[in-house]
């Protein structure tokens, strides 16, 4: 069973860059996918690690306050605003949604959902309507 206090735990972890402890959490064959990566689907302990080294290297102090929590066995979905300080200053202020799984007490999947448009002709079209409603007063 995962509660709050684990995912809380995982999440002060990151923002405390405790990269070992964050590492700690996580199955040999968990799956992270978060498409502010170089790499959005991170299969294995190796590849997240990698992952993260890479966005904790460009994040000066990382950020996460809870909004939502939810928990049924060994799954999880938590709601954050997200607050990171990158080097040099620049601010990154957005709300997101991690979907977690367990086995065990160890993460498997953890998949974060953020609220920009999808990529490609997807979000091509979209923005297009955007517009197209915008000039025709529908918006």
């Amino acid at each position: 069973m995962i509660d709050r206090a684990q995912v809380e735990t995982m999440f002060a972890k990151f923002a405390a860059k405790d990269l070992n402890a964050v590492m700690a959490m996580f199955a040999e064959d968990a799956v992270v996918f978060d498409p502010h990566y170089p790499i959005p689907e991170m299969k294995g302990k190796a590849a997240i690690q990698r992952g993260f080294e890479w966005g904790l290297g460009n994040i000066e102090k990382p950020g996460f306050k809870f909004r939502n929590f939810w928990a049924d066995g060994d799954k999880a979905v938590v709601e954050v605003d997200t607050h990171h300080v990158f080097k040099g200053g620049m601010e990154l202020k957005f709300p997101q949604v991690f979907v977690i799984e367990t086995r065990d007490g160890r993460v498997t999947r953890l998949q974060a959902y953020v609220p920009y448009p999808p990529p490609g002709i997807g979000g091509l079209l979209a923005g297009l309507t955007r517009v197209i409603w915008k000039l025709q007063g529908k918006r």
